[in-house]
């Protein structure tokens, strides 16, 4: 049998550091939500509540494909007493049909043995304009470039690629 966690009727809003205010009447628009699956399997909403917390994280960044569960994953975190998270959302990125690229949609896989020409992509799919010479650098310092540089006002919203190239 699920397990679902009872909602009250009341309005929970966070404030998210790209979208900006965002807020869910949990009882309207979602109802109680099920945190154990008849599988016996935790739910997803809980099991990151309950991860992050035990590792401490303060800061969570997802795709805004993920924002409308937010909201369930505070009202957790009210519930069981852990500590709020500051949450941001950035743009997924899609094929020419909407999709995400995602195992989910066969998206072709990363190639690992040449990951610096992938995370330069990301990085100009998200707006941040990577500075060319970093073209020939290690993954490690294409990181701390975007780490130092990382915009969130460039974020544009949703990127279309091109079916030939997969990140």
């Amino acid at each position: 049998m699920a397990l679902r966690c009872r909602v009250n009727d009341m309005t929970l809003a966070f404030d998210d550091r790209i979208q900006g205010r965002q807020q869910q009447n949990l009882a309207r628009e979602v109802g109680d939500f099920i945190i154990r699956r008849k599988d016996g399997f935790f739910a997803y909403q809980l099991a990151v509540v309950v991860d992050d917390a035990f590792q401490g994280i303060t800061d969570i960044v997802r795709g805004i494909d993920l924002m409308d569960s937010t909201p369930r994953q505070c009202y957790l975190q009210q519930l069981l007493g852990c500590p709020a998270a500051t949450y941001a959302h950035i743009p997924v990125i899609v094929n020419r049909d909407g999709q995400k690229l995602s195992k989910q949609h066969m998206a072709a896989p990363i190639d690992t043995t040449h990951p610096a020409p992938l995370l330069l992509a990301a990085l100009a799919y998200l707006g941040q304009d990577p500075d060319p010479a970093l073209s020939a650098a290690a993954p490690g310092d294409i990181l701390a470039w975007a780490i130092r540089h990382w915009d969130p006002l460039r974020l544009a919203g949703v990127t279309v690629l091109p079916e030939t190239q997969p990140v």
